[in-house]
């Protein structure tokens, strides 16, 4: 396929991604235009309401400005002055990644990996600054820099994981790499890497059956929640839109909360396996899911990483042990002599490798588990209103460190107990070989 049409697939997508996403929030305003407020807004308020949430959604920061009247009936203080909306719906960003990632693997399999990837990011940044500047009100105005740059850099970051998914590709730009690298650290860099991410969307999908069973299990709040606030139709779609697009926010949240550290919804609030101690909410239906105390046995959520490192680790480390073993078999069938010349780790199976491999595995995978679930939990969190309400969201810090700690342990443990297994079925059969032949 040509460059040229590889350019404009990867273009037209890009563009059509970033107006679905437009799209998903333009429908429930305009249904509050018509119903709600009976068409008594300009059209131009809605329009512009709609490129705020989508840029919101991609963690562009808004600047918001109430009038008098509107800052008196939130009963906040400090709402009369102009304050930032941080946090991002990540919903949107998600769905940008997402189509971003295919755009990536299209590209890479038509043999234009680059050419897609600039394509796809500079319409995206090119949307994102329109979107800001056609935005742009007293009331309510996006940061210019950051609707150029981010939405970009989310669809740059889902096209090289759509490239990254061919192994040609991967295999050339290791190839890239300077040649004093060794081959041994490469190989230990990647078992690193597959626990310590493997581990961190493990944590996130238990994050995720915890927030699903939160919610179902207070499915009755939510609803005397919703019928309280007597939204409509109308007001019934765009909360459940904005649940909707909170929803990442709410797993990252629940990967804190089960790994310690929780999250806060207004300052001097927590919420946590040991306790929650809260204000005043914003008034989402979903709030209704928050626990609302702790456990004495909120430490076993700490096994949950520990054992998904430790499973991950032990599972690699045998399966490197196995291919291990296929090849110093087949280099035994050409030459007798071989198996025991064969060099040690990292291709060696896991009890012949020197004791500091899975050491340094199961350090790397924590490190990389750590940046995972720390950058989702401090992108996850932010302002979302004046006052108080400026500090919602885990503490990134407090995640990062966590789960580096935990996913370390369960990873070096498991390392080693392959390491171990290994050596143990290969005693008997080292001390069979040893034996001379007395026939």
């Amino acid at each position: 396929m040509r460059r040229t049409t590889v350019a404009l697939l990867a273009a037209l997508e890009a563009l059509v991604s970033a107006l679905v996403g437009y799209g998903i929030a333009l429908v429930p305003l305009m249904l509050l235009w018509g119903m709600h407020f009976q068409l008594g807004l300009g059209l131009d308020v809605v329009f512009r309401a709609a490129a705020d949430v989508w840029l919101l959604g991609h963690g562009v920061d808004l600047t918001v400005q109430l009038d008098e009247a509107t800052a008196a009936g939130t009963g906040v203080p400090g709402a009369e002055a102009a304050f930032p909306i941080t946090i991002a719906l990540l919903g949107f960003a998600l769905l940008t990644l997402l189509v971003a990632r295919r755009i990536g693997r299209r590209a890479v399999a038509a043999g234009a990996p680059v050419t897609g990837l600039v394509a796809a990011v500079v319409v995206s940044g090119a949307v994102g600054l329109v979107a800001t500047l056609a935005a742009r009100h007293p009331a309510a105005h996006a940061s210019i820099w950051q609707g150029a740059l981010l939405p970009a850099a989310i669809t740059a970051a889902g096209v090289v994981i759509g490239l990254l998914s061919s192994e040609e590709l991967r295999d050339r730009l290791i190839d890239l790499l300077p040649s004093a690298v060794p081959d041994e650290w490469l190989e230990l860099a990647g078992r690193a890497w597959r626990v310590g991410v493997g581990s961190a969307f493990a944590v996130l999908a238990v994050a995720g059956l915890v927030v699903a069973w939160a919610i179902v299990s207070s499915y009755a709040t939510i609803t005397g929640l919703h019928q309280v606030l007597g939204a409509g139709f109308d007001g019934g779609v765009a909360i459940f839109v904005a649940e909707l697009a909170l929803l990442p926010n709410l797993v990252l949240w629940g990967a804190s909360w089960l790994l310690g550290p929780g999250f806060a919804i207004g300052a001097g609030t927590q919420v946590t396996p040991a306790g929650t101690l809260l204000g005043p909410v914003p008034g989402l239906p979903v709030a209704g899911a928050l626990p609302s105390d702790g456990s004495p046995m909120s430490g076993l959520w700490l096994v949950v990483p520990v054992l998904a490192a430790f499973v991950g680790a032990y599972l690699v480390w045998r399966v490197a042990a196995g291919a291990a073993d296929a090849t110093t078999g087949s280099r035994s069938e050409l030459d007798p002599g071989a198996g025991s010349e064969w060099s040690p780790a990292p291709h060696a199976a896991p009890g012949r490798v020197p004791w500091w491999h899975p050491l340094v595995v199961g350090v790397g995978a924590g490190l990389l588990a750590g940046l995972v679930l720390g950058l989702g939990a401090w992108w996850s969190g932010g302002a979302i209103g004046p006052g108080r309400l400026a500090e919602t969201g885990p503490d990134g810090w407090a995640v990062a460190g966590v789960a580096a700690l935990t996913v370390a342990v369960g990873a070096v443990v498991g390392g080693f107990t392959a390491r171990a297994r290994a050596g143990r079925r290969a005693s008997p059969a080292e001390s069979v070989a040893a034996e001379p032949d007395t026939l």
